[in-house]
């Protein structure tokens, strides 16, 4: 696990498991921000940190990425409703999604979805994700896709997003953008920074005109399968990248470890 440490003493308001949690996630907010997936104080990042009755851990309405810190991300139930009434606010319908796949899919831990420039554009290609890297084919055979049915607000919409990730880890929401889960923070932050990068090179191989070189379907299977090796099945190779990840914020803003003790009703 990582070697960061909590700076703030007052950490006795919450459980150890929330208090790593709350760290987590606002290390992930953090970072997305750092690697330019952001979409200004749209799209969400979500932890479930209670089982029964469900309840999980969201970004506050209105703050930019680089503002999260672990004391301010807010408490919220299976409709995105907040628990705590002196929170900041929230945003319900973003939680939509985030809603139906934590419900759905129980190794659904940790959930990321993002509107980067690159995701949103392979979100909008029929063909959806290439072979045409190394990084695009760990993700061979291994990406689901769900129709685009307007902004994220019915409900309705829970089940059918559960049925079209089935058991995989990404989903590519058509006309929409990306989303990854895990279970843990690290694994849905691991497979969303490499199914974007993915996606990167996509757009500037498809925009240099040049004819693109895709290995065929059994090289791609085999590559595919060689990412799901020994280090991905013991989650090594999350824990490594994460582990890596929250160094360089300890190094350039050890801010989001920020812990205070929660509001009163």
């Amino acid at each position: 696990m990582t070697n960061s440490k909590l700076k703030n003493p007052i950490t006795s308001f919450y459980s150890q498991e929330e208090r790593q949690l709350r760290v987590d996630l606002a290390a992930a907010y953090r970072l997305i921000h750092y690697y330019g997936m952001t979409d200004m104080i749209y799209t969400h990042i979500s932890v479930r940190i209670k089982e029964e009755p469900p309840v999980f851990l969201i970004n506050p309405y209105g703050m930019m990425f680089d503002e999260i810190c672990a004391s301010n991300l807010v408490p919220v139930d299976v409709n995105g409703n907040k628990i705590n009434s002196a929170d900041a606010e929230v945003n319900p319908a973003g939680f939509t999604i985030h809603s139906a796949i934590h419900l759905g899919c129980p190794n659904a831990h940790a959930i990321i979805h993002t509107h980067t420039l690159s995701g949103m554009a392979v979100a909008a290609m029929e063909e959806g994700l290439l072979s045409l890297n190394q990084i695009s084919m760990e993700f061979y055979n291994r990406v689901a896709y769900h129709d685009y049915e307007g902004i994220s607000l019915d409900l309705d919409e829970r089940e059918r997003l559960v049925t079209s990730l089935g058991d995989k880890k990404c989903l590519i929401l058509r006309n929409h953008g990306l989303l990854t889960v895990g279970q843990t923070v690290a694994e849905a932050f691991y497979y969303m920074y490499y199914l974007n990068k993915a996606c990167e090179i996509q757009v500037n191989v498809l925009s240099s005109n040049a004819k693109p070189i895709i290995p065929p379907p059994e090289i791609c299977e085999h590559t595919a399968k060689q990412f799901e090796g020994p280090f991905l099945q013991n989650n090594r190779e999350f824990e490594l990248v994460w582990d890596a990840n929250r160094r360089l914020l300890d190094r350039l803003d050890p801010s989001y470890l920020d812990i205070l003790p929660p509001k009163c009703t």
